[in-house]
């Protein structure tokens, strides 16, 4: 996010490269930094006649490059983008000439979704050395949650550690579809607001109370009845809570906690830093932790890999979810 603002602050500064190549697994940032160059280099008179948006599937790379060779018309510079770049993989190698003596004003924006450069390549090196590349990785799960207090904050809201627990655990790490049901929170909600497990149940549809959040806290805890009320919940609506999200979550929950005993230094900064959690929650690892001796953890996982090879039909095609979920809890619990 910070080289995504470094990259965004020099456009506005007046530093624009010849060449934007935005590259790697995630598309959040590519479609973002995109959109930003289309919206912003050019004005709006300017665009007419001066940018052409282009896609990979209907464009071979020489078209490309023509298109970018191109003088501007009344204007100081022309902006070509190409969408979709990656349908032009196996032919992205002949930009290299062109890389290699970029248009001066021509602003060529490349977005090479989900796959990236060899960075070894000459192609690569010349982007780099006359324009930028940008790799845009995917977030692990355990960084999500600080950049939604992130993205909300620059919007002028905050969200309470649930809350944001609750939108990863429905949605991972697609930073797209987080963003849209954030911007739907921040249309509804006024600006200052705190956003709480309540918005998130009201507004986008995943349960304050009936969450794999909340089993799995039910669980470190050993609240035996909680935890088989959501497990109900959960065979009632096979749809919005899959079996194999559900087991895969506990058996994390699990793994995690099966590390927590293995720590010599289990002081909260430590712990929450080795186990890649919001120290906010440690407090319910602390909780399991006493719940569950080493050897019982080791059990519990070993139990996990057989209900996740059953919960993908393997050796149990004819058991239904509620059984699966049943068993998971009494071999937990027992």
């Amino acid at each position: 996010m910070d080289e995504v603002l470094k990259i965004v602050n020099e456009i506005k500064q007046g530093n624009i490269k010849p060449i934007y190549f935005l590259m790697g697994e995630e598309p959040y940032y590519i479609d973002r930094l995109t959109e930003y160059i289309e919206d912003n280099v050019l004005s709006e008179d300017e665009k007419g006649f001066n940018q052409m948006v282009l896609y990979g599937r209907d464009v071979t790379i020489e078209e490309v490059v023509s298109n970018a060779k191109r003088y501007p018309m009344m204007a100081d510079r022309q902006v070509v983008i190409v969408k979709e770049a990656q349908e032009l993989s196996r032919t992205i190698e002949k930009l290299e000439s062109y890389a290699e003596n970029p248009q001066p004003t021509t602003v060529l924006v490349i977005a090479y979704k989900y796959k990236t450069l060899d960075k070894r390549k000459k192609v690569t090196k010349l982007i780099d050395k006359n324009g930028l590349v940008f790799e845009s990785k995917k977030l692990y799960e355990n960084q999500v949650g600080e950049w939604i207090k992130r993205v909300l904050s620059g919007k002028g809201y905050t969200i309470e550690p649930k809350a944001a627990a609750m939108l990863v655990e429905f949605l991972g790490n697609d930073l797209s579809k987080i963003s849209n049901e954030l911007d739907k929170l921040t249309i509804i909600l006024p600006k200052g607001s705190a956003i709480t497990p309540a918005h998130i149940e009201e507004n986008i549809g995943i349960s304050k109370d009936y969450n794999v959040f909340e089993l799995r806290k039910a669980i470190g805890e050993r609240d035996q009845l909680k935890a088989y009320k959501i497990a109900d919940h959960f065979a009632n609506n096979p749809k919005d809570n899959p079996l194999v999200m559900t087991v895969g979550l506990v058996f994390g929950f699990f793994t995690q906690l099966l590390q927590y005993h293995g720590l010599k230094d289990k002081s909260p900064a430590n712990a929450a830093k080795m186990l890649k959690v919001n120290p906010y929650f440690l407090k319910d690892y602390d909780i399991a932790l006493r719940n569950y001796p080493m050897r019982k953890v080791s059990a519990i996982v070993a139990t996990l890999r057989d209900i996740d090879v059953k919960s993908k039909g393997v050796g149990a095609s004819a058991l239904p979810q509620s059984d699966l979920l049943r068993e998971m809890l009494v071999k937990i619990f027992n």
